[in-house]
């Protein structure tokens, strides 16, 4: 299939596709969407994120809702907050010429406005399994009349825990009425568990791994040292031509302090990570959207279902833990053909994941060379050209220049002109001083990889009345001084415990503590308890000296043996009665 016009398509949504500028459809359209606008069935397609899956589902459910019924015809299901809202955006753009308004439902956000859609009669419900069952047990959500339940990453739901959540929907949905389109892009134990309990004779469509990323993705690696990857990034970041990109941390915590160390080198750079409530998550999207921030930094909840136009870069700060995801961070860019740049920073520790990635993904990495501080300045002193050329407003500035500056420029030349100018405009690039007080406050601690002290204060000044005075050096023909013997020097007086507790130190002599033990000040309690019990005999009470044991028999048969007589018995020790021992005492 070449073209979308050769679907059977109502006019609806072919003119939605047109508008959207849609003409090649990818290759998980291609293969999945004369399957689905056939004959119902359940359905399992496996292809990565990018490549084109929403609207491979979307289509197909669009044909089959009735625009005049005001109930849930279809209800999808997606792994994040962040995805749901786009799903539903682009179900609305296609659907807006059939009536087609889809309701979002996911945590963090009001329930008020949820219920009132559901109850509207909204035909498209896109959310999270966790919200979604809420209005199931709620009652405000009901699945009598539903045809499609379409599972959108089902695999990344599973792996956060939702998999409790998919199966009581699952269980809710209407199996006689509906179909299941379960997408994925693994097929773990879990995922193919809930393929073969649930779905019915689905047909397949799978995406091959080399097919999953695009060949218009260049993708880099740097060898580099943990502590050096601050000042790495943002070398990388000021190289390139013009950087709209994603950075993809490990931890929550590296990605606050890594966003906090660009906001204070100047860049256009905001968070995005699980701990931020959902109006932040919003507010953070459209700037990056809008363009008002052109870096954003993020944990992998952004790796899936993140769908923004024209990314130019995607740089892997920390390598991931699953190889997977590295396909879906990367997938961010190069979408609908265009082209994009991956970039890794990789310490030594983490090279063997460059093989296994390439390994996985039929690709080759290519080892990406660090750009010098001389070549981002040319670079920067060429792009200043064209505005330095453009200016429209110069003569405004000549008007109020005073006799001081007309002197000063009639003494130098014009390419001294430019030069003061583009040093005054950036001077972190010419000023040595000035990249080598940077690359010290970038410096992290050398207590871990966090970024928590990717650019720690610097240690303040010690007051001028601390430090003493240096000592003048010594000329040749000046003569040393003349210095008293070592054991004549004077030296410091200096007071022990022991004297400040009781005189001098000599008075604590050993030969003098044996002698005048008595005459030694008083000890605590505890050590004058310690010296009693060493001064007593090593004896039990009533012990008069080795005897012959004694080994008590019972005088009366079924007689119980005291625990004294019993120890006696066990141990063959010496055994006296306890009126005995009462006389020996006295």
């Amino acid at each position: 299939m070449q073209s979308f016009s050769e679907l059977p398509l109502s006019a609806e949504v072919a003119r939605a596709i047109h508008d959207l500028g849609f003409e090649k459809p990818s290759p998980i359209q291609a293969e999945t969407l004369p399957i689905l606008l056939g004959d119902r069935t359940d359905f399992l397609g496996l292809a990565a994120t990018g490549t084109g899956k929403t609207a491979a589902f979307t289509i197909p459910m669009l044909e089959g809702i009735e625009a005049g019924l005001r109930r849930v015809q279809a209800l999808i299901l997606c792994p994040t907050r962040e995805l749901a809202l786009q799903v539903a955006e682009q179900v609305s753009l296609l659907g807006r010429h059939k009536g087609v308004r889809p309701v979002a439902v996911y945590g963090g956000s009001s329930y008020v406005d949820q219920i009132q859609g559901l109850t509207g009669g909204a035909s498209v419900v896109v959310g999270t399994p966790g919200r979604v069952v809420d209005h199931l047990e709620r009652g405000t959500l009901k699945l009598d009349h539903l045809k499609t339940l379409i599972l959108d990453e089902a695999d990344e739901m599973i792996s956060m825990g939702f998999k409790e959540e998919l199966e009581k929907i699952l269980s809710a949905a209407p199996r006689e009425s509906s179909n299941i389109w379960l997408f994925s892009a693994t097929m773990s134990r879990e995922v193919r568990r809930v393929a073969d309990e649930y779905l019915r004779e689905p047909k397949l469509v799978q995406i091959n791994r080399t097919e999953m990323l695009p060949s218009t993705i260049e993708q880099y690696y740097y060898p580099t040292a943990e502590s050096n990857k601050p000042e790495i990034l943002c070398k990388l970041i000021e190289a390139a031509e013009d950087f709209y990109g994603l950075v993809f941390c490990q931890t929550k915590s590296l990605v606050v302090d890594l966003a906090q160390y660009l906001h204070e080198r100047g860049y256009k750079v905001d968070s995005l990570h699980g701990d931020k409530d959902q109006s932040s998550r919003e507010r953070t999207m459209q700037s990056f959207r809008d363009r008002k921030v052109t870096i954003l930094v993020c944990t992998d909840v952004a790796s899936r279902g993140l769908d923004v136009k024209d990314i130019t870069h995607v740089i892997n700060y920390s390598l991931p833990r699953e190889l997977d995801n590295y396909v879906h961070r990367i997938g961010r860019t190069a979408r609908s053909g265009k082209t994009g740049i991956a970039m890794n920073l990789v310490t030594a520790s983490h090279r063997r994941l460059v093989f296994q990635i390439e390994n996985m993904t039929k690709t080759r990495m290519v080892e990406g060379k660090i750009p010098t501080r001389r070549e981002i300045g040319a670079r920067k002193v060429s792009r200043k050209f064209e505005s330095f050329n453009d200016q429209p407003y110069f003569e405004r500035a000549l008007e109020v220049m005073d006799d001081q500056w007309k002197e000063a420029l009639a003494k130098m030349t014009p390419e001294e002109v430019a030069a003061r100018f583009l040093t005054s405009m950036m001077p972190e690039v010419f000023n040595d001083k000035q990249s080598e007080k940077s690359r010290l406050e970038s410096k992290p601690r050398a207590s871990g990889p966090s970024v928590a002290a990717i650019a720690p204060p610097l240690p303040q000044a010690v007051p001028a009345r601390a430090v003493a005075a240096p000592r003048p050096l010594r000329t040749e023909t000046e003569p040393r001084a003349e210095m008293p013997p070592r054991f004549e020097r004077a030296r410091p007086e200096m007071k022990s415990r022991s004297e400040s507790r009781s005189g001098s130190r000599s008075d604590f002599r050993p030969d003098f503590r044996r002698e005048n033990r008595a005459a030694m000040p008083p000890r605590g309690r505890f050590q004058d308890r310690r010296s009693e019990k060493r001064a007593r005999p090593m004896a039990r009470p009533g012990y008069t000296g080795p005897r012959e044991s004694v080994r008590p028999e019972p005088q009366v048969p079924g007689e119980q043996l005291n625990r004294r007589a019993r120890r006696a018995l066990k141990f063959g020790v010496p055994y006296n009665e306890p009126g005995e021992q009462r006389r020996q005492a006295d």
